[in-house]
């Protein structure tokens, strides 16, 4: 899995030559990724695969035109927005879920999965009850560890609105948390 972004930024300029060893890697290396983006976004699982299906087409298309700007993660979920986005606008069918996608502990003791498992299902339902702006800022801040900058880029505001969700949205989680 690709996690240097100059690792990221030369395999997406194979994919503009044509390289299809380049485009399963990176495909491999981001499928995850985009499924977990459309999820938190509102679709169900099968339409999130199409979005994959339709983004991957998108970078196998248009990766040639990448420019490097912006890190290779950013630029791939900002077309998955922008899909996404397009599916809503057609009236494709959206459904909301009820688990936001997460990490597995593999942890051997028992007890420690036991109360990982409570504690992350505590965060998913608290997760859940925030409003898709502040579920979408905070997935993308500490699932997909992107910086308030690329944030906004993807999501087309300036990245003031992003930290004022993030800030609001983890004061929400605190009290729905019950620790403020």
């Amino acid at each position: 899995m690709m996690t240097d972004p100059a690792q990221d930024k030369g395999v997406l300029r194979r994919i503009g030559s044509g390289d299809r060893a380049a485009m399963k890697a990176f495909y491999m290396a981001y499928q995850r990724t985009v499924i977990a983006f459309a999820r938190s976004r509102g679709m169900d699982e099968a339409t999130s695969s199409d979005v994959v299906q339709d983004v991957m087409l998108d970078v196998w298309r248009t990766a040639h035109k990448y420019r490097g700007e912006a890190s290779a993660k950013s630029w791939l979920l900002t077309i998955a927005r922008n899909k996404i986005v397009d599916r809503v606008r057609k009236g494709a069918r959206v459904e909301y879920v009820d688990e936001v996608p997460e990490a597995i502990d593999d942890t051997p003791n028992p007890e420690a999965i036991t109360i990982s498992v409570s504690e992350a299902g505590r965060v998913r339902a608290c997760l859940d009850r925030l409003k898709a702006a502040h579920r979408t800022v905070m997935r993308l801040a500490f699932y997909e560890d992107l910086t308030y900058d690329e944030i906004a880029d993807i999501e087309g505001v300036p990245s003031g609105t992003i930290k004022t969700r993030v800030f609001h949205a983890k004061k929400l989680l605190l009290r729905c948390l019950g620790t403020r």
